[in-house]
């Protein structure tokens, strides 16, 4: 079981940029694929990005393509999400997942139920 942990998240005006982290407790950190998901109010949970393993990898939702980036620094055991130009239905808790199984279809690392370590999340707004 890896332990995640939240942080960087916050109220921000429309517009504005907020960066999150996630750091793991595993010494094998490399090996596994990270996602970003979020729950907004009365909605289910959603994805947003994910980053593989060794490869690198990045997958996105259409919603934040071009403005969410994931990153991660193995050495460090963290993964990233940078999120410009925010908006207000951005807002949601933001839940940070790591899986160690490896898959070749991009859908996979999309689906909540493949990964089976999740943080207890972290709050972002985005006011109008």
């Amino acid at each position: 079981q890896v332990q995640l942990v939240e942080s960087g998240g916050g109220l921000v005006q429309d517009g504005g940029s907020l960066r999150l982290s996630c750091a793991a407790s595993t010494r094998t950190f490399s090996s596994y694929a990270m996602g970003w998901f979020r729950q907004a109010p009365g909605r289910e949970r959603e994805f947003v990005a994910a980053i593989r393993g060794n490869t690198g990898t990045t997958y996105y939702a259409d919603s934040v393509k071009g403005r969410f980036t994931i990153s991660r620094d193995n050495a460090k055991n963290t993964v990233f999400l940078q999120m410009n130009t925010l908006k207000p239905e951005d807002t949601a808790v933001y839940y940070c997942a790591a899986t160690e199984t490896a898959n070749s279809g991009s859908y996979y690392y999309r689906r909540d139920d493949s990964y089976n370590n999740w943080g207890q999340g972290t709050q972002v707004t985005v006011s109008s």
